[in-house]
């Protein structure tokens, strides 16, 4: 019987915003498409007999994977990555007060997910993946009125994840720090390119992973593994 990889979350993880089908990165995670990626030829969980159910959708919140996305798995996972919480702290954003109670919801979601998650599977690798800042440190972006107050949320968003990780023997992809340099530093993460021209730029729409954003995520989560 192949193992199964089992995606949840949000846009983090889908195809739309990286070109189309397969260019996301839960789906390079499981297929890498090796005419755009040939370094990771090989590095894959297909390559490894590992199918895949990528649940994951556009605009999903903590709670929506808890109440839409859990009820759909249908066979025990053997490798698990979630994407979760960077939504619900949008809603929030220019608002602080909102952001922390949000915040404290995403808590008390991702604890069911993983909880879950543990009941399903005793040692199964689940990987929580840090939220990125499209700013880079600067607490604005274009076409959003400056947050520089969202710096400290996105910071206690991820120390959150990490500590419901630790608490259920999750991994933890830092995703955040590895993308620091290739949002605004970058250029303009408010183009709309899933493959802009340069590769150092690794968002489209302000807070979407493109193309080279997909890699990059899809990298950590195997590093990770790893």
């Amino acid at each position: 019987m192949a193992s199964r990889y089992l995606a949840l979350g949000d846009s983090m993880s889908i195809d739309a915003y990286a070109g189309g089908p397969g260019r996301g990165a839960a789906s390079l995670l499981l297929h890498n498409r090796d005419g755009d990626f040939p370094d990771f030829t090989g590095r894959d969980l297909a390559a490894r007999g590992y199918t895949g159910r990528l649940l994951a959708r556009d605009g999903a919140t903590s709670q929506d994977v808890r109440q839409h996305q859990l009820p759909l798995i249908d066979a025990v996972p053997d490798v698990v990555t979630l994407t979760a919480g960077g939504n619900d702290v949008l809603q929030a954003y220019g608002d602080s007060a909102a952001a922390r109670a949000a915040i404290a919801v995403v808590i008390g979601n991702v604890e069911v997910v993983l909880g879950t998650l543990r009941q399903l599977t005793r040692s199964a690798p689940i990987i929580v993946t840090t939220v990125y800042d499209p700013s880079d440190g600067t607490g604005a972006v274009p076409g959003l009125p400056p947050w520089p107050r969202g710096l400290a949320m996105i910071a206690a968003l991820n120390d959150a994840l990490r500590d419901l990780a630790a608490a259920h023997g999750a991994l933890v992809a830092d995703v955040h720090r590895r993308f620091l340099g290739h949002g605004v530093t970058a250029g303009d993460p408010g183009q709309p390119d899933p493959r802009p021209a340069s590769a150092d730029l690794w968002y489209c729409g302000v807070i979407e992973p493109n193309a080279w954003g997909a890699h990059a995520i899809r990298a950590m989560w195997w590093e990770t593994l790893a």
